[in-house]
């Protein structure tokens, strides 16, 4: 019996039952009431890539966070088999990491936060066609590539940047893949939307995600496409949960009573690591100027191999805590009895990211920068000599501080914790760190890490005044 004759059968067996037949009523009556309705239908069709796309953005995050997770392990256990041979790993993964960048997608260096933001920027019809350069399959692929080797050299970097930009990009090939009849979407929405749920599918932080748009979006008028922020980030987030379940991405750290004596060990661990974080933004910044004078590519693999040797020699003779993302450490000290640590910590979990971020390859510094935050904490509560439960307020404190301190986002930049952490009594602790930090970063630099950036992509793409690598997208 043919295919189609089974399921001939089976459908007429289906309208015979009293109930199916009348589901079916049903639906063919709402079909229909759609399908006289423009409104609605128009709604529906505007939805669909959202959905899907947030789908995808999900089982990538996924995907790609699992691979990053591999990548470190094998990192720690070369180290652990043979310490000396991070003085080999590491110059090779570094290389390697930066040539498949320079060679294949220069745009997908660094982070991918700032490409996203300049993304924003360049999403209209005029300069629309520079996008692909920032935000494309190349770059989702370059980018997956690149940080998973240097992570594997031993690098101090995180892949939630990375996961924003490459978030970023399948929204926006998404929308390119449309065809003429479908109701146009602002690509501008799209991209920032699809951003908003990387950020959730890679901490698990739906709130983060809203927040994150909402914080970036002092140009764009919200209640536009809020209805598409939110249910991206929730089809994102369930897509991820799918796979990997629902988790935190710390936990439920132990917080007791609250003394003053903690509150005003919240505000000066706030103030010194939003300083930090500032200061490390101004160092990279710094060596990025000085790294313009190369001129050929024999400067850069001499400065790569020096970042090499720093970053080696940190791990070697220092400490192993100075590679990786720095998630280990956040999860010691906040759910061991270790909660100490050594005077030098910060400074490792501060050059690590510096050295590995001016490579010119693809890491993010997102988890790097809670990690030093999370070391700063937990050496400035020794000074004070808080019990345990008042130590990991000042530990996750130093998280929200050093982050706001590098992307000036405090509101963000509390909600991931308040998220990672799932304790919502820490609220206005973690806000009033997240503003004293923004204030004390400010001395420094009135701009972010990422804003700099930002207007370094756009002035390198308006110096070489050329078109995509792919064709201009419908408007």
């Amino acid at each position: 019996m043919k295919l189609t004759e089974i399921a001939q059968r089976y459908w007429s067996r289906l309208q015979n039952l009293p109930k199916s037949r009348q589901w079916l009523q049903r639906m063919g009556a709402f079909f229909a009431r759609i399908q006289k309705n423009e409104r609605v239908r128009h709604n529906i069709l505007q939805a669909i890539p959202f959905w899907s796309a947030s789908v995808v953005v999900g089982l990538v995050a996924v995907g790609y966070a699992q691979l990053f997770a591999i990548a470190e392990s094998l990192s720690l256990r070369i180290h652990a088999w043979a310490d000396w041979s991070v003085f080999i790993m590491m110059p090779l993964c570094m290389v390697t990491a930066w040539w498949l960048v320079r060679r294949f997608a220069p745009g997908a260096r660094g982070s991918g936060i700032p490409q996203v933001i300049a993304s924003l920027e360049l999403a209209n019809a005029k300069e629309h066609h520079k996008v692909p350069k920032l935000l494309s399959i190349r770059i989702i692929l370059v980018k997956i590539a690149s940080s998973l080797m240097m992570l594997l050299g031993g690098a101090a970097i995180g892949r939630e940047g990375p996961t924003i930009q490459i978030s970023a990009a399948i929204f926006r090939k998404v929308n390119d893949m449309l065809p003429p009849w479908w109701p146009q979407i602002s690509r501008r929405n799209m991209i920032l939307t699809g951003a908003a749920a990387g950020l959730a599918a890679a901490f698990n932080t739906p709130l983060g995600g809203i927040v994150f748009a909402v914080e970036e979006l002092s140009k764009t008028h919200f209640t536009r496409f809020r209805t598409a922020i939110f249910t991206a980030v929730i089809i994102a987030g369930l897509a991820a949960q799918a796979i990997s379940g629902p988790y935190l991405y710390l936990g439920y750290p132990k917080i007791g009573e609250y003394t003053l004596s903690a509150f005003w060990g919240v505000l000066f661990v706030a103030a010194i690591a939003g300083l930090a974080g500032a200061a490390t933004s101004k160092a990279i910044l710094g060596i990025f100027r000085w790294k313009d004078r190369f001129r050929t590519v024999s400067q850069h693999i001499m400065f790569l191999l020096l970042c090499a040797m720093a970053m080696a020699s940190m791990i070697y003779f220092v400490t192993p805590d100075s590679m990786g993302s720095g998630k280990e450490i956040m999860n010691t000290t906040l759910f061991t009895t270790e909660k100490r640590v050594e005077w030098y910590l910060p400074l490792v979990r501060i050059l690590g990211p510096i050295t590995s971020f001016t490579t010119g390859a693809s890491g993010g510094i997102f988890a790097p920068a809670l990690s030093a935050g999370a070391s700063i904490g937990a050496t400035v509560s020794g000074w004070f000599d808080l019990n345990d439960p008042n130590t990991n307020l000042l530990i996750v404190a130093g998280m929200v501080a050093f982050l706001t301190g590098v992307t000036r986002s405090p509101f963000t930049s509390a909600i991931l914790v308040l998220e990672m952490t799932d304790r919502h009594s820490l609220i206005f602790h973690l806000m009033a760190a997240g503003m004293i930090a923004n204030v004390f970063a400010y001395l420094i630099d009135r701009k972010s890490l990422y804003e700099n950036l930002k207007d370094r992509f756009l002035k390198e793409l308006e110096s070489q005044g050329v078109a995509g690598d792919e064709p201009p997208s419908r408007t």
